[in-house]
């Protein structure tokens, strides 16, 4: 039961991962400190889609269900509900070069508008 629980906290770490590579630079504007540790996240995250390699967190996710006796993914909440946003059906390596060029243009757009902002403000 614990390693069940475990990798459902891993997945959801996960998702929330996903979501800081895709807007996490938005969190940016309001505190500059976060592009430290952001803009290693989003790297990280442009090549694992264009590599098509896995995640520590998935490897580490799929372990846990596999010491827990899973076989695969069960019907729990989180699998039914998180799964399919993480690891979506028919996912192919066009997709995925998609999600990476997805990934660096909505980063290059928040960052760009944000230098464009900090230049703005230091020219007044």
């Amino acid at each position: 039961m614990i390693y069940r629980l475990l990798a459902d906290s891993v997945l959801i770490l996960h998702l929330l991962f996903i979501g800081f590579v895709i807007f996490g630079g938005l969190l940016a504007l309001r505190s500059p400190w976060i592009v430290l540790a952001h803009i290693p996240a989003a790297c990280w995250g442009a090549f694992i889609e264009l590599t098509g390699g896995l995640c520590p967190l998935t490897v580490m996710e799929v372990g846990l269900r596999r010491i827990a006796g899973d076989a695969g993914y069960s019907t729990s909440f989180i699998e039914h509900y998180l799964l399919p946003v993480i690891y979506p059906a028919g996912l192919t390596r066009d997709i995925q070069f998609g999600l990476a060029g997805l990934v660096i243009f909505i980063n290059v757009a928040i960052y760009g508008g944000l230098v464009y902002r900090l230049r703005s403000s230091r020219s007044k």
